[in-house]
């Protein structure tokens, strides 16, 4: 008897340790943060699988092209690709109606992972007509970093490769012309692109 209640007392401990359950809906964390901003992993980094959150299934699913899984024909996601939850690039002032992209620049993490980060840039695209912003940004965990970048100035100037891969694999990835390069903006023009398109 005294193991039954041993082994009671010792699950009772290992579910209160738990963390709290997140949201069924990743959409549904806000925008920002007290240190930065949420991302929602969608791709995990290294992987060319095209995965995008379907919000009306709340499930994370290969898209679809010509009927089949879309694989990027090209090197791998260079960071975990993923969007920003609360967030929405207004078709009316030429936005793709998505919420806005993210590029974390770490380790590969799970789909489905949500991960605090601060933006310390972003990438401006038009694609199709559309302005298509590319965030990116650092896990505020020190333990998940593996760049440590301050702000644009120090990404730009220390990490100039890493930029300028970010900046040519998103004008290629899908082909080439497909994408057009319209600039950089740095951290606080890109807090203040987020504070504009949060919902």
């Amino acid at each position: 008897m005294k193991n039954h209640w041993s082994f009671f007392f010792l699950a009772l401990l290992i579910y209160s340790c738990q963390p709290e359950a997140a949201p069924a809906d990743p959409d549904a964390y806000p925008a920002r943060t007290p240190n930065g901003i949420n991302v929602v992993v969608e791709i995990p980094a290294g992987t060319n699988i095209k995965i995008e959150y379907q919000k009306n299934s709340q499930r994370f699913e290969a898209d679809q092209r010509d009927g089949k899984d879309r694989q990027i024909d090209f090197l791998p996601y260079p960071g975990n690709y993923g969007f920003i939850p609360s967030t929405q690039m207004d078709k009316a002032a030429g936005g793709d109606g998505d919420p806005l992209d993210v590029l974390l620049l770490c380790a590969a993490l799970p789909t489905g992972t949500v991960v605090e980060a601060r933006p310390i840039g972003s990438l401006q695209l038009i694609d199709e007509g559309e302005l298509d912003t590319k965030v990116i940004a650092i896990p505020t965990d020190a333990t998940l970093q593996t760049i440590t970048p301050e702000d644009f100035t120090d990404f730009s100037i220390h990490y100039d490769g890493a930029r300028h891969i970010i900046e040519t694999w998103f004008l290629y990835y899908d082909g080439l012309g497909t994408n057009t390069f319209e600039g950089w903006l740095d951290e606080s023009k890109t807090l203040a692109l987020i504070a504009h398109y949060e919902q």
